[in-house]
Protein backbone atom coordinates (compact mmCIF):
# COMPACT_ATOMS: atom_id res chain seq x y z
CA UNK A 1 0.00 0.00 0.00
CA UNK A 2 1.81 3.52 -0.78
CA UNK A 3 0.91 6.39 1.30
CA UNK A 4 0.76 9.67 0.18
CA UNK A 5 3.94 11.43 1.37
CA UNK A 6 3.78 14.47 4.08
CA UNK A 7 3.63 17.87 3.37
CA UNK A 8 6.40 20.25 5.09
CA UNK A 9 7.89 23.30 4.40
CA UNK A 10 11.65 22.54 5.49
CA UNK A 11 12.69 19.30 6.22
CA UNK A 12 15.58 19.58 8.68
CA UNK A 13 17.89 15.98 8.32
CA UNK A 14 19.87 15.91 11.53
CA UNK A 15 19.41 17.57 15.14
CA UNK A 16 22.71 17.72 16.26
CA UNK A 17 24.16 21.37 16.83
CA UNK A 18 23.56 22.85 13.24
CA UNK A 19 20.12 21.39 13.03
CA UNK A 20 18.98 22.87 15.66
CA UNK A 21 20.38 26.24 15.08
CA UNK A 22 18.75 25.85 12.49
CA UNK A 23 15.08 24.97 13.34
CA UNK A 24 15.61 27.75 15.48
CA UNK A 25 16.51 30.81 13.74
CA UNK A 26 13.40 29.10 10.91
CA UNK A 27 10.84 29.32 13.91
CA UNK A 28 12.45 33.42 14.63
CA UNK A 29 11.57 34.25 10.99
CA UNK A 30 8.20 31.93 11.43
CA UNK A 31 8.59 29.44 9.08
CA UNK A 32 7.59 26.07 9.82
CA UNK A 33 10.30 22.66 9.64
CA UNK A 34 10.97 19.41 10.87
CA UNK A 35 13.71 18.45 12.08
CA UNK A 36 14.81 14.23 11.95
CA UNK A 37 17.32 13.13 14.13
CA UNK A 38 18.61 9.11 13.59
CA UNK A 39 19.09 8.83 16.95
CA UNK A 40 16.91 8.17 20.14
CA UNK A 41 17.67 11.09 21.82
CA UNK A 42 18.96 14.56 20.55
CA UNK A 43 22.96 14.85 21.93
CA UNK A 44 23.97 10.97 21.67
CA UNK A 45 26.23 11.35 18.79
CA UNK A 46 28.28 13.51 21.69
CA UNK A 47 27.22 10.92 23.80
CA UNK A 48 28.50 7.94 21.77
CA UNK A 49 32.38 9.55 21.38
CA UNK A 50 35.39 8.90 23.52
CA UNK A 51 34.79 9.39 27.57
CA UNK A 52 37.66 11.85 28.21
CA UNK A 53 36.65 14.16 25.58
CA UNK A 54 36.03 17.70 25.88
CA UNK A 55 35.31 20.90 24.32
CA UNK A 56 38.37 22.68 22.88
CA UNK A 57 36.73 25.76 23.18
CA UNK A 58 35.65 27.12 26.39
CA UNK A 59 31.70 27.13 27.83
CA UNK A 60 31.14 30.98 26.99
CA UNK A 61 32.15 29.74 23.43
CA UNK A 62 30.11 27.23 23.42
CA UNK A 63 26.41 27.85 23.28
CA UNK A 64 23.73 28.11 20.24
CA UNK A 65 21.95 30.84 19.39
CA UNK A 66 19.65 32.77 21.78
CA UNK A 67 20.65 30.36 25.11
CA UNK A 68 24.20 30.61 26.47
CA UNK A 69 25.78 27.29 27.77
CA UNK A 70 25.16 26.90 31.44
CA UNK A 71 28.45 26.40 32.99
CA UNK A 72 31.48 29.42 34.23
CA UNK A 73 32.57 30.92 30.95
CA UNK A 74 36.13 29.66 31.57
CA UNK A 75 35.62 25.89 31.87
CA UNK A 76 35.87 23.20 28.86
CA UNK A 77 32.29 20.83 29.01
CA UNK A 78 32.84 17.62 28.58
CA UNK A 79 30.99 15.84 25.75
CA UNK A 80 28.24 14.74 27.92
CA UNK A 81 27.70 18.33 29.18
CA UNK A 82 27.60 19.13 25.12
CA UNK A 83 24.81 16.05 24.71
CA UNK A 84 22.81 17.25 27.56
CA UNK A 85 22.79 20.86 26.62
CA UNK A 86 21.45 20.08 23.19
CA UNK A 87 18.62 18.28 24.55
CA UNK A 88 17.88 20.98 26.75
CA UNK A 89 18.39 23.20 23.56
CA UNK A 90 15.61 21.42 21.84
CA UNK A 91 13.23 21.45 24.77
CA UNK A 92 13.61 25.12 25.99
CA UNK A 93 12.38 26.15 22.23
CA UNK A 94 10.28 23.28 21.69
CA UNK A 95 11.80 22.61 18.43
CA UNK A 96 9.98 20.25 16.26
CA UNK A 97 12.45 16.92 16.09
CA UNK A 98 11.15 13.38 15.46
CA UNK A 99 14.00 11.26 17.16
CA UNK A 100 14.85 7.51 15.77
CA UNK A 101 14.25 8.10 12.24
CA UNK A 102 16.79 7.45 9.57
CA UNK A 103 16.41 8.75 6.52
CA UNK A 104 17.23 6.70 3.59
CA UNK A 105 17.14 8.65 0.57
CA UNK A 106 16.58 12.44 -0.28
CA UNK A 107 15.97 12.98 -4.60
CA UNK A 108 14.01 15.61 -5.91
CA UNK A 109 10.46 15.84 -7.92
CA UNK A 110 10.08 19.35 -9.67
CA UNK A 111 10.70 21.98 -7.67
CA UNK A 112 10.35 19.56 -4.70
CA UNK A 113 11.97 16.71 -2.67
CA UNK A 114 11.37 13.54 -1.52
CA UNK A 115 12.88 12.56 2.21
CA UNK A 116 12.10 8.81 2.38
CA UNK A 117 12.78 7.67 6.23
CA UNK A 118 12.00 4.05 7.70
CA UNK A 119 8.91 5.72 8.94
CA UNK A 120 7.24 8.13 7.04
CA UNK A 121 7.91 9.87 3.76
CA UNK A 122 8.56 14.20 3.66
CA UNK A 123 7.08 15.99 0.31
CA UNK A 124 9.37 19.02 1.35
CA UNK A 125 9.49 22.55 -0.61
CA UNK A 126 13.15 23.25 1.04
CA UNK A 127 15.79 20.91 2.69
CA UNK A 128 18.44 21.76 4.73
CA UNK A 129 21.50 18.61 5.34
CA UNK A 130 22.69 19.04 8.55
CA UNK A 131 24.20 15.52 9.44
CA UNK A 132 27.25 16.45 11.09
CA UNK A 133 30.69 17.89 10.37
CA UNK A 134 32.25 14.81 9.87
CA UNK A 135 29.49 11.85 9.28
CA UNK A 136 31.46 9.39 7.69
CA UNK A 137 34.96 7.66 9.25
CA UNK A 138 37.47 7.42 6.90
CA UNK A 139 40.33 4.21 7.23
CA UNK A 140 42.59 3.50 4.43
CA UNK A 141 41.63 0.37 2.05
CA UNK A 142 44.95 -1.68 3.13
CA UNK A 143 43.66 -1.74 6.91
CA UNK A 144 41.33 -4.69 5.81
CA UNK A 145 45.04 -6.75 4.95
CA UNK A 146 46.27 -6.02 9.10
CA UNK A 147 45.83 -9.11 10.38
CA UNK A 148 42.59 -10.26 11.71
CA UNK A 149 43.95 -10.66 15.04
CA UNK A 150 44.80 -7.22 15.97
CA UNK A 151 42.24 -4.79 16.88
CA UNK A 152 41.51 -2.34 14.83
CA UNK A 153 38.95 0.91 16.24
CA UNK A 154 38.77 4.39 14.72
CA UNK A 155 38.54 7.68 16.94
CA UNK A 156 34.55 7.36 15.95
CA UNK A 157 34.33 4.09 18.17
CA UNK A 158 36.54 4.32 20.16
CA UNK A 159 35.58 4.73 24.05
CA UNK A 160 38.45 4.54 26.74
CA UNK A 161 41.49 1.77 27.07
CA UNK A 162 38.89 -0.87 28.00
CA UNK A 163 37.98 -1.48 24.80
CA UNK A 164 41.98 -2.73 23.53
CA UNK A 165 43.17 -5.69 23.84
CA UNK A 166 46.90 -6.19 25.82
CA UNK A 167 50.01 -5.00 23.78
CA UNK A 168 51.01 -2.09 21.87
CA UNK A 169 49.31 0.44 20.54
CA UNK A 170 49.20 2.18 17.02
CA UNK A 171 47.73 5.48 16.80
CA UNK A 172 47.22 6.90 13.21
CA UNK A 173 47.04 10.64 12.71
CA UNK A 174 48.61 13.23 14.77
CA UNK A 175 46.38 15.72 14.82
CA UNK A 176 44.75 16.60 18.14
CA UNK A 177 42.07 13.60 18.46
CA UNK A 178 44.86 11.57 17.63
CA UNK A 179 47.23 12.73 20.20
CA UNK A 180 44.28 13.01 22.78
CA UNK A 181 43.69 9.20 22.57
CA UNK A 182 47.62 8.40 22.74
CA UNK A 183 47.81 10.30 25.88
CA UNK A 184 45.54 8.58 27.21
CA UNK A 185 46.33 4.96 26.01
CA UNK A 186 50.06 5.77 26.75
CA UNK A 187 49.01 4.95 30.86
CA UNK A 188 47.75 1.68 30.28
CA UNK A 189 49.98 0.55 26.82
CA UNK A 190 53.03 1.07 25.13
CA UNK A 191 52.01 3.32 22.67
CA UNK A 192 53.52 4.56 19.24
CA UNK A 193 51.61 7.73 17.54
CA UNK A 194 52.70 8.23 13.79
CA UNK A 195 52.18 10.77 11.18
CA UNK A 196 53.15 14.05 10.48
CA UNK A 197 53.89 17.06 12.62
CA UNK A 198 51.17 19.54 12.08
CA UNK A 199 52.34 21.87 14.88
CA UNK A 200 50.82 22.79 18.21
CA UNK A 201 49.13 26.21 19.69
CA UNK A 202 51.95 27.55 21.78
CA UNK A 203 49.74 27.87 24.88
CA UNK A 204 47.58 26.01 27.25
CA UNK A 205 43.99 26.57 26.15
CA UNK A 206 43.26 26.37 29.36
CA UNK A 207 45.44 28.58 31.06
CA UNK A 208 46.06 32.37 31.10
CA UNK A 209 47.30 32.76 28.17
CA UNK A 210 44.30 31.13 26.60
CA UNK A 211 41.82 33.54 28.15
CA UNK A 212 43.73 36.05 26.10
CA UNK A 213 44.14 34.44 22.69
CA UNK A 214 40.78 32.36 22.72
CA UNK A 215 38.63 36.24 21.51
CA UNK A 216 41.14 36.84 18.85
CA UNK A 217 40.96 33.28 17.49
CA UNK A 218 37.08 32.92 17.29
CA UNK A 219 37.30 36.43 15.67
CA UNK A 220 39.40 35.02 13.17
CA UNK A 221 37.35 31.90 13.02
CA UNK A 222 34.51 34.25 12.12
CA UNK A 223 35.49 36.96 9.76
CA UNK A 224 39.52 36.52 8.89
CA UNK A 225 39.47 32.88 7.63
CA UNK A 226 36.63 32.75 5.60
CA UNK A 227 36.16 31.90 1.55
CA UNK A 228 36.33 36.37 1.34
CA UNK A 229 39.41 36.71 2.12
CA UNK A 230 42.87 35.10 0.37
CA UNK A 231 43.70 33.75 3.65
CA UNK A 232 40.53 31.88 4.01
CA UNK A 233 40.47 30.11 0.30
CA UNK A 234 43.40 28.86 1.29
CA UNK A 235 43.21 27.30 4.18
CA UNK A 236 39.96 25.72 3.25
CA UNK A 237 41.44 22.76 1.25
CA UNK A 238 43.49 22.12 3.94
CA UNK A 239 40.72 21.82 6.77
CA UNK A 240 38.34 19.92 4.51
CA UNK A 241 41.56 17.58 4.17
CA UNK A 242 41.36 17.12 7.88
CA UNK A 243 43.85 17.38 10.34
CA UNK A 244 45.19 20.14 12.53
CA UNK A 245 47.49 21.47 15.29
CA UNK A 246 47.48 19.87 18.47
CA UNK A 247 45.26 22.09 21.03
CA UNK A 248 45.08 20.34 24.59
CA UNK A 249 48.01 17.70 24.54
CA UNK A 250 51.23 19.32 22.98
CA UNK A 251 54.70 17.20 22.29
CA UNK A 252 55.86 17.43 25.52
CA UNK A 253 52.68 15.70 27.17
CA UNK A 254 53.44 13.08 24.78
CA UNK A 255 56.82 12.46 25.39
CA UNK A 256 56.67 12.69 29.56
CA UNK A 257 53.60 10.24 29.11
CA UNK A 258 55.98 7.50 26.83
CA UNK A 259 54.38 8.35 23.71
CA UNK A 260 57.09 7.07 21.06
CA UNK A 261 56.25 9.98 18.24
CA UNK A 262 57.36 8.55 14.90
CA UNK A 263 56.13 10.91 11.55
CA UNK A 264 56.32 8.34 9.00
CA UNK A 265 52.70 7.29 7.57
CA UNK A 266 51.16 4.01 7.68
CA UNK A 267 51.21 3.09 4.10
CA UNK A 268 50.61 -0.33 3.42
CA UNK A 269 50.41 -3.58 4.91
CA UNK A 270 53.75 -6.09 5.20
CA UNK A 271 52.58 -9.84 6.92
CA UNK A 272 49.65 -8.27 8.46
CA UNK A 273 51.03 -5.76 10.11
CA UNK A 274 51.39 -2.42 9.92
CA UNK A 275 54.27 -0.71 7.33
CA UNK A 276 55.71 3.23 7.79
CA UNK A 277 56.81 4.99 4.91
CA UNK A 278 60.14 4.91 7.06
CA UNK A 279 59.95 0.88 5.85
CA UNK A 280 59.41 -0.25 9.75
CA UNK A 281 56.98 -2.44 10.49
CA UNK A 282 55.33 -2.34 13.59
CA UNK A 283 54.31 -5.68 16.10
CA UNK A 284 50.76 -4.21 17.48
CA UNK A 285 48.05 -5.99 18.98
CA UNK A 286 45.35 -2.76 18.25
CA UNK A 287 45.07 -0.05 16.00
CA UNK A 288 43.20 3.32 16.26
CA UNK A 289 42.88 4.72 13.07
CA UNK A 290 42.49 8.92 13.59
CA UNK A 291 42.35 9.59 10.17
CA UNK A 292 39.52 11.98 10.07
CA UNK A 293 36.27 11.86 8.25
CA UNK A 294 34.37 12.83 4.78
CA UNK A 295 30.87 13.59 3.36
CA UNK A 296 28.69 10.95 3.29
CA UNK A 297 25.95 11.29 0.07
CA UNK A 298 25.43 8.44 -1.02
CA UNK A 299 21.73 8.73 0.30
CA UNK A 300 21.60 11.67 -1.74
CA UNK A 301 20.10 10.90 -5.05
CA UNK A 302 21.10 14.64 -6.61
CA UNK A 303 24.49 15.71 -7.92
CA UNK A 304 25.73 17.60 -4.55
CA UNK A 305 29.38 16.47 -5.03
CA UNK A 306 32.06 19.65 -5.43
CA UNK A 307 35.49 18.75 -7.14
CA UNK A 308 37.15 18.07 -3.30
CA UNK A 309 34.25 15.24 -2.77
CA UNK A 310 32.52 17.90 -0.09
CA UNK A 311 28.93 19.52 -1.12
CA UNK A 312 29.57 22.56 -3.53
CA UNK A 313 27.52 25.21 -1.91
CA UNK A 314 27.46 29.04 -1.90
CA UNK A 315 26.63 30.35 1.89
CA UNK A 316 24.98 27.12 2.17
CA UNK A 317 22.60 26.65 -0.62
CA UNK A 318 23.21 24.07 -3.34
CA UNK A 319 22.91 26.85 -6.44
CA UNK A 320 22.06 24.34 -9.15
CA UNK A 321 19.36 22.33 -7.31
CA UNK A 322 17.55 25.47 -5.54
CA UNK A 323 15.71 24.16 -2.07
CA UNK A 324 18.56 22.47 -0.77
CA UNK A 325 20.76 23.22 1.34
CA UNK A 326 23.91 22.20 3.69
CA UNK A 327 24.77 23.04 7.38
CA UNK A 328 27.70 21.93 9.60
CA UNK A 329 30.07 21.51 6.48
CA UNK A 330 33.74 22.20 7.21
CA UNK A 331 34.27 25.58 6.08
CA UNK A 332 30.51 26.24 4.69
CA UNK A 333 31.59 29.95 5.08
CA UNK A 334 34.38 29.80 7.25
CA UNK A 335 36.40 27.92 9.54
CA UNK A 336 34.03 29.13 12.15
CA UNK A 337 31.57 26.91 10.23
CA UNK A 338 32.42 23.70 11.61
CA UNK A 339 32.80 24.85 15.74
CA UNK A 340 29.82 25.68 18.04
CA UNK A 341 30.85 28.97 17.96
CA UNK A 342 30.52 29.42 14.54
CA UNK A 343 27.59 27.65 13.58
CA UNK A 344 24.55 29.86 14.41
CA UNK A 345 25.14 32.30 11.85
CA UNK A 346 25.30 29.99 8.80
CA UNK A 347 22.13 28.65 10.04
CA UNK A 348 20.64 31.89 10.67
CA UNK A 349 21.93 32.75 6.83
CA UNK A 350 20.48 29.85 5.48
CA UNK A 351 17.00 30.74 7.43
CA UNK A 352 16.50 34.25 6.20
CA UNK A 353 17.07 32.35 2.80
CA UNK A 354 14.42 30.35 3.02
CA UNK A 355 12.34 32.72 4.49
CA UNK A 356 12.95 34.84 1.26
CA UNK A 357 12.31 32.22 -1.27
CA UNK A 358 8.96 31.19 1.00
CA UNK A 359 7.45 34.48 1.14
CA UNK A 360 4.55 35.65 -0.99
CA UNK A 361 4.11 31.32 -1.85
CA UNK A 362 0.60 29.46 -0.96
CA UNK A 363 0.90 28.08 2.68
CA UNK A 364 -0.16 24.57 2.62
CA UNK A 365 3.15 23.74 3.97
CA UNK A 366 2.67 25.79 6.92
CA UNK A 367 -0.21 24.29 8.26
CA UNK A 368 0.43 20.66 7.50
CA UNK A 369 3.22 21.45 9.34
CA UNK A 370 2.82 22.96 12.41
CA UNK A 371 -0.45 20.25 12.60
CA UNK A 372 2.47 17.43 12.41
Amino acid sequence: MVTRAQRAETVIIGAGQAGLSTAYHLARVGRPSVVLETHERVGDVWRQRFDSLRLYNPAQYSGLPGMAFPAPAWTFPTKDDMAAYLEAYAQHFALPVHTGVTVSRLSAHGDRFTVTTDDVDYDAANVVVATGTFPKPRVPAFAAELDPEIRQLHSASYHNPADLLDGPVLVVGAAHSGADIAYEVAATHQTVLCGPDRGQLPFRIEGRAGRVAWPVMRFAALHVFTERTPLGRAMRPHVRAGGGPLLRVKRADLAAAGVQRVEAKVVEVRDGRPLLADGQVLEVANVVWCTGFGADVSWIDLPVLGDDGWPRTRRGAVESTPGLWFVGVPFLYAFASMLVTGVGRDAEHVARNIARRMSGRRDPDRLESAAA
